[in-house]
């Protein structure tokens, strides 16, 4: 069966001792009850993959012999999302079902007409959860990289990311249920990187479709039925998980 994955940034080189203690020691040693022998599999969060046994285990602390070392390849095309925020109660469902969907970055977005309103102190606090939930899910999921989850953005900021992908030649594709031409026919194997924007409960004011699509994205409809801004971004990470590479290699073993 998949491994658990544990993180641990730096990862040890090969043949050095690895101490797993914190959080992740917790979970490892007195809610799973890694015992002395077991072996287990550590990430950096960026790729960087160890095969390591365990050698000493603790109250919430294991030591570990590190017996190999590998890199994950990025799955490709990158996708950043750009994710308005949703309601309270399911901002973080959105980050949690996304990153269990192989997304790279996720930007949070205070669109016109999110219910939420990230204001001051409220802002870094919904990024830390945000980043939390994000790592939870990259942990359950035994991905090799944690998405790395940016600062609040507005629709300024957010207008920048769509021509900077443009410039670079990526693909911007804004959800939208009025939209006429399908996710299928967007080309995505043939490009590098992907901004998929998600709206909010309320949907994409037109002035954020008008400036948006000025900006270089492209308005696409996902399917038939109109989802929650809280699992759009999954369902959307499925259609090219299939329709590109991104989900041809196989959890770690």
């Amino acid at each position: 069966m998949a491994a658990t994955v544990y993180y641990l940034d730096p990862l040890p080189d090969v043949g050095s001792t690895a101490v797993l203690d914190g959080p992740e020691g917790r979970h490892a040693a007195t809610v799973r009850r890694t015992g002395v022998g077991e072996r287990v599999v550590l990430s950096d969060g960026h790729g960087g993959m160890a095969d390591a046994v365990v050698t000493s285990a603790g109250r919430d602390r294991l030591e570990l012999s590190v017996e190999t070392r590998t890199t994950a390849n990025r799955p490709r095309p990158e996708v950043t999302l750009v994710q308005a925020l949703p309601k309270s109660e399911r901002s973080e469902l959105a980050v949690e079902t996304a990153t269990e969907a192989g997304v790279d970055t996720i930007v949070p977005w205070q669109s016109l007409r999110c219910v939420a309103r990230w204001e001051g102190p409220k802002a870094a606090k919904g990024v830390t959860k945000w980043r939390a939930a994000a790592l939870a899910a990259a942990k359950q999921s035994r991905r090799a990289y944690v998405p790395d989850v940016r600062d609040l953005h507005d629709t300024r900021a957010v207008l920048a990311l769509v021509r900077d992908t443009v410039a670079r030649g990526g693909i911007a594709a804004a959800l939208h249920e009025s939209a006429r031409k399908p996710l299928v026919a967007m080309g995505f194997r043939e490009t590098t990187e992907v901004l998929l924007i998600v709206g909010p409960e309320g949907g994409l004011d037109d002035r954020e479709i008008d400036a948006l699509v000025d900006a270089g994205a492209e308005p696409v409809l996902l399917g038939p039925t109109v989802l929650r801004t809280s699992t759009a971004a999954a369902v959307a990470l499925g259609a090219l998980g299939v329709l590109t590479d991104r989900w041809d290699a196989a959890p770690p073993r």
